[in-house]
């Protein structure tokens, strides 16, 4: 059952709670909720960590593209409490550092999650100082997530994080909520695309001869998939200029 569905029937069933006298009784209730907890768990759990086995079904193939001037790129839709955004954050580093290839980082905060909405807005507030501070930003709160349980200890954890880069952290990042308003269009850009889970990653191209994109669902295979993407768009290398001639001598 999808889990929008199972919601919408477990409302229905502690609506109907009222009204049955079995399950008024403290037993029955409480083994109700703890398999109502499990269900919801579960639901929950693949939505967040289990891509379909066949790869997300693509809607609008528009921005899986490399920025201009790259052949090949990382692209990725993250959560910031993600569990598994969290352990494949470190591969996709070293994949981009490695092969010299942009990672492109897309914000795909999940509503059931509390604070992961105002990390991307907080790690886009630092990239308005510098690039490489708002992604060194989004790695410290990746490789910090078991100790962040809440809006409040993410703030306390971002103010930690400016104040050791001596950096004045504002009452409000985001004021006039323009900051809130790209992590929606990046949310609402991940829907068009058919992101169903998180992490969802790909490796694209541009002038390729092979896939122009393809989805990186086995993680072991990433380099592999690089390698061959590299390869796949070795002749779209821009040419080297050649030599201007020197004028003839009469």
């Amino acid at each position: 059952m999808p889990i929008g569905s199972f919601l919408i029937a477990m409302s229905h069933f502690f609506a109907d709670a009222h009204r049955c006298p079995a399950l008024r009784r403290p037993a029955s209730l409480f083994l109700s909720l703890a398999v109502a907890a499990l269900f919801v768990a579960a639901a929950g759990a693949h939505a967040q960590f289990v891509p379909p086995t066949s790869g997300t079904q693509v809607h609008d193939s528009a921005a899986l593209k490399p920025p201009a001037g790259a052949r090949v790129a990382i692209v990725e839709f993250a959560d910031y409490e993600c569990p598994d955004c969290g352990r494949a954050n470190p591969l996709l580093r070293e994949a981009a550092a490695k092969y010299k290839i942009p990672l492109v980082r897309h914000d795909f905060p999940l509503p059931y999650h509390a604070w992961s909405f105002n990390a991307a807005v907080n790690a886009r507030w630092f990239d308005a100082r510098s690039k490489a501070l708002g992604d060194e930003y989004r790695d410290q709160v990746f490789a910090n997530q078991v100790s962040i349980v809440s809006p409040d200890s993410l703030h306390h954890f971002t103010e930690k994080f400016a104040a050791d880069h001596h950096i004045a952290l504002p009452f409000a990042v985001d004021p006039q909520g323009k900051l809130a308003e790209q992590v929606k269009a990046d949310f609402a850009l991940g829907q068009r695309i058919g992101i169903e889970h998180t992490p969802t990653i790909w490796v694209v191209t541009a002038n390729s001869k092979g896939a122009p994109f393809i989805e990186v669902v086995d993680r072991s295979k990433l380099f592999q998939l690089i390698d061959q993407a590299l390869a796949d768009t070795a002749s779209a290398r821009t040419p080297a200029k050649a030599p201007a001639k020197k004028p003839a001598h009469k």
